[in-house]
């Protein structure tokens, strides 16, 4: 929340590196906006996501036709929550608390400009140098670098 008002932000976790792959911010929650962060995702694996799950909870911007039609386009698997149980969707419902306890409740986020670029340079941060501990104590970047086969034969 600014105090222009509201902001929402949609967001790719890969479950395995906590990575946040691909996300989108603005002014509704439609589907247009978790399409641009998925979008964003894809182009971050280089288009080589055929067989992902993407899990998600039950909201109408994850049923509708744009987001389902992107989905099945590329060949991503649609998995659901249950109505009702944020416990299914954990990861995201961590990761959306560590941003509020990092950024969100410790400033002031007077204009959505200023918003968008805190938000932005914060998901940066978390993707290249703060630990996680499900990654061993490294960044989701590092720890995706560690683990590629590329890294692996080296």
């Amino acid at each position: 929340m600014t105090w222009e008002g509201k902001l929402y932000l949609a967001t790719v976790i890969d479950l395995w590196s906590r990575r946040l792959l691909g996300f989108a911010i603005g002014e509704h929650c439609r589907a247009s906006l978790v399409c641009d962060a998925l979008k964003m995702a894809i182009a971050v694996r280089g288009g080589h996501v055929a067989g992902v799950m993407m899990h998600t909870d039950r909201g109408s911007q994850y049923t509708a036709h744009s987001f389902v039609e992107l989905c099945r386009r590329h060949r991503i698997v649609q998995s659901m929550s249950r109505a009702g149980s944020c416990h299914d969707n954990a990861a995201a419902e961590s990761w959306f608390a560590t941003l509020k306890t990092e950024l969100v409740y410790r400033i002031a986020l007077p204009t959505k400009v200023f918003a968008r670029r805190r938000v932005i340079a914060w998901i940066d941060r978390y993707n290249r140098t703060r630990r996680h501990s499900h990654c061993g104590l490294k960044s989701p970047l590092t720890y995706e670098k560690l683990h590629t086969p590329a890294a692996e034969a080296a």
